[in-house]
């Protein structure tokens, strides 16, 4: 059996067959002009109840129940964060099975679906607008800290030759800030989760996953520490450029390591040891980079085992790399006995 793949709200949803009572059910539910309709723009982008009365022009409380209905059928999943919830169609498992059915069936030309889809398009364009007055308001002290370090794309392709997105089924990424890493494996992977604690952050990183395409891809405010995601639910996990910021860097690894399945992969990717002080008053550091001891001492105290260590040069930074596996699951020797 096929294992369970990671699903959008957080949840490991089941891949059990689609069942004639469930078809019955999704069917119902999607039965009805404004439900199809919903159905249709979720397929298309994250979208709060605010944004969905925008689109199809109904109160709240009319469209809170449509998508209730929705997501009790399991063509639809709800997430919450902060103040906000996000729907989206189901992304596995028998509900991602009838949606992507029954949306792939919705005539384009349609002129209620049409006139749907401009102002889904409009409601996009101001979430980039929002994103991008973001990025320039932050922008001059990123570039500050990129030039400080090697090439950020020489980083980005040792980062894909350690760990390849072949053959990764589910990829979480933790403190995905922009999303530039589900940009980067998202094409490859099966299914990619981006958590962060920052709103900003993630809505910045909602408009360049839409941008791109990546259906596959969601962004989740979520934190380090606390990963709401069952244990043994994902196939690689990456901390890119975050672990300088934790308080309790062996508690985030171990909590990486609590996700990851039996032969799962963590690549850490951050600064080995610097002076650069103005990095912990200015930037919020908590770490001035970290040695290989540090880290391999840590991974080994989760139950992981560091098997490449590898780093790459600037001024005055150099950026470190250290991929680790938690032991495969043991193989059964009954009938091997002589």
């Amino acid at each position: 059996m096929a294992q369970p793949r990671l699903r959008p709200d957080i949840d490991i949803e089941s891949t059990a067959a689609l069942s004639a009572d469930f078809l019955l059910e999704g069917l119902r539910a999607a039965a009805e002009p404004t439900r199809l309709r919903l159905l249709a723009l979720c397929a298309r982008a994250e979208l709060t109840v605010s944004d969905l009365m925008q689109i199809v022009g109904q109160s709240q409380p009319r469209v809170s129940r449509h998508l209730k209905l929705l997501c009790e059928a399991g063509l639809l999943v709800r997430v919450r964060e902060g103040t906000w919830a996000y729907y989206r169609l189901a992304q596995t498992g028998p509900g991602a099975q009838l949606g992507e059915t029954l949306t792939g069936l919705v005539p384009d030309a349609d002129p209620l679906f049409a006139l749907d889809a401009e102002r889904l398009d409009a409601i996009k364009r101001g979430r980039a607008e929002a994103a991008a007055a973001y990025f320039r308001r932050n922008a001059a002290e990123w570039h500050k800290l990129r030039a400080l370090h090697a090439d950020p794309r020489e980083v980005e392709r040792k980062l894909l030759s350690l760990l390849p997105p072949d053959g990764i089924g589910d990829l979480l990424d933790i403190g995905t800030g922009t999303g530039r890493i589900l940009d980067l494996y998202g094409p490859g992977v099966g299914h990619a989760m981006g958590i962060d604690q920052s709103r900003e952050m993630l809505a910045v990183a909602r408009v360049n996953l839409e941008n791109r395409g990546l259906s596959n891809c969601a962004v989740r405010q979520a934190d380090m520490y606390q990963l709401p995601l069952n244990g043994a639910s994902v196939d690689a996990a990456i901390l890119h450029m975050v672990l300088h910021y934790a308080e309790r860097p062996g508690e985030v690894l171990a909590e990486a390591a609590r996700v990851l399945r039996p032969g799962g992969r963590l690549l850490v990717v951050d600064f080995t040891p610097h002076k650069e002080l103005d990095l912990l008053k200015e930037h919020a550091h908590r770490w001035p980079g970290f040695a290989n001891e540090e880290i391999t001492g840590w991974c080994s105290a989760a139950g992981l085992t560091v098997s490449t260590v590898d780093s790459l040069s600037g001024t005055p930074l150099t950026v470190g790399f250290w991929l680790a596996q938690k032991p495969p699951a043991l193989q059964s020797i009954q009938g091997n006995r002589p």
